[in-house]
């Protein structure tokens, strides 16, 4: 099962794929845990890239290297993870280039999708959790984030947006899942992490019982 994880900086995904991580272990299943960008070798370099604050992509470069880097995780990570009969868990995917590319910058979202489509060679997740919650709230965490683990000099390209991007990033997540209800599911990130992860526990074994049916 490929279940990916998304939202707007400071969502709590990563905490709570740390959190899914050991709840599927703890059941039994062999797990793969991975991000992007940054999930395969090549991925680290570019990652370094697109997420610098000193990096001053052009919005075409910043798509096509996003593409790249999602093209060669899936070749190299997630396909054979899903062959080997492991749980993927993703730290965002191809969601986050049709909602940051498209509601952030303006692309076509069926352009988009087709891009998208061609780098993941047709491999959508099976399940989606979009982790919501107010902009600024979200920007706040992100930033001290950044603080705390000293990242502010190789990461916060994004948090440096303005608000108004932010909140048309949550937007298109809302109506993303809107549009992809067999897929996505949304959280409320605003409510503990314990109570979060409870969620979305219950949200994937939900999915992958009637996915055995």
């Amino acid at each position: 099962m490929f279940i990916t994880l998304e939202g707007m900086e400071g969502a709590g995904k990563s905490t709570l794929l740390q959190g899914l991580h050991k709840r599927f272990q703890a059941a039994g299943h062999a797990v793969a845990l991975t991000r992007e960008p940054g999930g395969s070798h090549i991925g680290g370099a570019l990652r370094s890239i697109l997420l610098s604050p000193q990096s001053s992509l052009a919005n075409e470069t910043e798509l096509l290297l996003f593409l790249a880097d999602r093209a060669q995780h899936v070749a190299e990570v997630i396909r054979p993870a899903l062959a080997d009969g492991k749980v993927v868990l993703c730290d965002r995917f191809a969601d986050s280039t049709m909602v940051y590319q498209g509601c952030g910058r303006g692309f076509d979202p069926d352009l988009l999708y087709t891009l998208n489509d061609v780098a993941v060679a047709g491999l959508w997740p099976d399940t989606t959790l979009i982790l919501d919650l107010p902009p600024e709230e979200g920007l706040r965490r992100a930033v001290q984030r950044n603080k705390t683990l000293c990242k502010t000099d190789d990461e916060g390209r994004f948090e440096a947006e303005t608000l108004t991007f932010h909140t048309r990033i949550r937007e298109g997540f809302l109506t993303l899942a809107a549009q992809h209800p067999h897929r996505c599911v949304v959280l409320d990130a605003q409510q503990s992490p314990q109570r979060l992860l409870d969620a979305a526990w219950a949200c994937v074994c939900s999915r992958m019982a009637a996915k055995r049916c």
